[in-house]
């Protein structure tokens, strides 16, 4: 067996049940959560690019690029512009950090509605922007609601779907997400002929917040979050409509309330529990599983992909045509995932994630050297750009069916239910502070280290991929009560937690 496997032969206190039409459309509405995410990572590369948009707040990058002697990787190097982008990732840091006490107190579903609100809030201020400071506190409100329900929508769907099928039910938020990168890029390709485009993009952000919003009053919380609240019959109730009619629940009833007792006999803070060495496995891939998913570069080439293609050589249309590439690219390869990621598990697809997106980012960085030298002076040409084109298609698969869906599936299984909303907090947290650093930091990066920034990723997902090698135990199956069996298993992390027969954790 490799280091870091675990051999499972079915799934440790299995429940009966199966998927009925209830907890299929109830998860569906709920990942629709990750569309106003999605729609916000694809529009916002394709509206800075936007002339209109560019001459109202960042004019000189138009001066830049009307200097013939302008290098192509620096054409938009701006930290104004970069601002508007990072902005929502400090905003859906905070955010995400309160989710936990709130996503606790007042329900898993309850907060997808207060993220939803927030978002069409910040959507609509951002379309009828007229200054910087319209743009930035518009882009803030944006973050606090994808902070919310970045939180709380991937334990609801963990929590509420069968464990059998968990990871094909949270794969559903990834879904959505890559579903809403191509509503963003299909807009951003009619919109930019218009001087008013960039408010449309911007704006029609409203519509999936809306659509999420509305679906999210009209489903019931998950029965975990009920039975911890102490809604004991409506758990029930939500259990009997998520596994079936004439459905036994009663055992996976018993166990929630186990779990609920012990995590509201706890008096420590979350925060705090979360720290202590029982927990230690816990907390290292609530940090590292997003902040690995970040390493791999996906979301600068969503956020940048129509800058970097115009500034390689596409035309406005071209660049944004490529963008639409990529996010079907991305759509179609994350049902791949869903179809795929219960049979043959998490450890599977990461691995194969990480040595699939080294090799075409290293393709990537080499053609780049190739057609464009050293200097970055040289442009590319028609032939080439298509080719580069292609190989960030195969790249963006990779990453589709492997750290982007696994990134929200792992972090909200694997935590105990005293801390679970804790986890999931911490975990979206580090997503979003890695996102900013990264987001801040990529135009510089590519104005100065070229096709080597590509590199730069290619190297991070040689370390993701030992990591899940060594360190990253299967879950696949597992009842989320009866997580605790990966780690006492595990070659390394079993020396850090407490066996279930001397441990009260749950």
């Amino acid at each position: 067996m490799a280091p870091g496997a675990f051999a499972n032969n079915g799934p440790v206190g299995d429940y009966a049940g199966g998927i009925t039409a209830s907890v299929v459309i109830t998860c569906i509405v709920a990942a629709s959560g990750g569309a106003i995410f999605g729609y916000d990572i694809g529009i916002s590369g394709g509206v800075t690019t936007m002339v209109p948009f560019l001459q109202k707040f960042f004019p000189s990058i138009l001066r830049n690029a009307a200097d013939a002697k302008t290098n192509m990787y620096c054409l938009y190097n701006s930290q104004t512009l970069t601002a508007f982008t990072s902005s929502l990732y400090i905003a859906g840091l905070a955010s995400s950090l309160v989710a936990s006490r709130l996503t606790a107190s007042f329900g898993r579903r309850n907060i997808m509605v207060l993220g939803g609100f927030t978002f069409l809030a910040g959507a609509a201020i951002n379309g009828g922007a007229e200054n910087i400071f319209m743009l930035i506190l518009g882009r803030i409100l944006l973050g606090l609601g994808v902070g919310f329900t970045n939180q709380a929508t991937p334990v609801y769907l963990s929590e509420m779907a069968p464990p059998k099928w968990r990871g094909a039910f949270n794969v559903g938020f990834q879904f959505f997400l890559g579903f809403g990168v191509i509503i963003a890029s299909v807009i951003n390709l009619g919109a930019f002929r218009v001087s008013w485009g960039w408010r449309f993009s911007l704006g029609f952000a409203v519509v999936p917040a809306a659509i999420m919003t509305i679906g999210a009053l009209l489903i019931s919380d998950t029965p975990s979050s009920l039975v911890l609240r102490g809604k004991l019959e409506q758990a029930k109730q939500s259990l009997i409509k998520a596994r079936g009619i004439g459905t036994d629940v009663e055992p996976e009833l018993n166990d929630l309330i186990k779990s609920s007792a012990i995590a509201k006999a706890a008096t420590e803070e979350p925060f705090v529990t979360i720290f202590e060495r029982q927990y230690r496995p816990h907390l290292v891939m609530s940090i590292l599983i997003p902040l690995f998913q970040q390493a791999t570069g996906i979301n600068i080439i969503a956020f940048y992909g129509p800058v970097i293609f115009q500034s390689v050589g596409f035309g406005h249309n071209g660049a944004l045509l490529a963008a639409l590439a990529l996010a079907s690219t991305n759509f179609v390869c994350i049902m791949v995932s869903g179809a795929v990621v219960d049979r043959f598990g998490r450890r599977f697809l990461l691995l194969e994630g990480g040595v699939h997106m080294f090799i075409f980012q290293v393709a990537v960085a080499v053609l780049l050297a190739a057609v464009t030298g050293i200097s970055g002076t040289e442009h590319i040409s028609k032939g080439s750009g298509v080719l580069m084109l292609i190989l960030m298609c195969i790249y963006v698969a990779g990453f589709a069916w492997s750290w982007g869906p696994l990134c929200w599936l792992i972090p909200s299984e694997i935590f105990p239910m005293k801390i679970r909303t804790t986890g999931q907090s911490i975990s979206i947290a580090v997503n979003f502070a890695v996102t900013f650093v990264l987001t801040q930091t990529f135009l510089s990066m590519l104005c100065h280290f070229k096709f080597g920034a590509f590199l730069f990723y290619a190297g991070w997902n040689v370390v993701m991929t030992v990591f899940v090698l060594l360190f990253l135990p299967e879950t696949k199956g597992i009842p989320l009560d009866s997580m605790y069996v990966v780690w006492e298993e595990h070659w390394y992390w079993h020396r850090f937690v407490k066996a279930r027969s001397s441990s009260v954790m749950p």
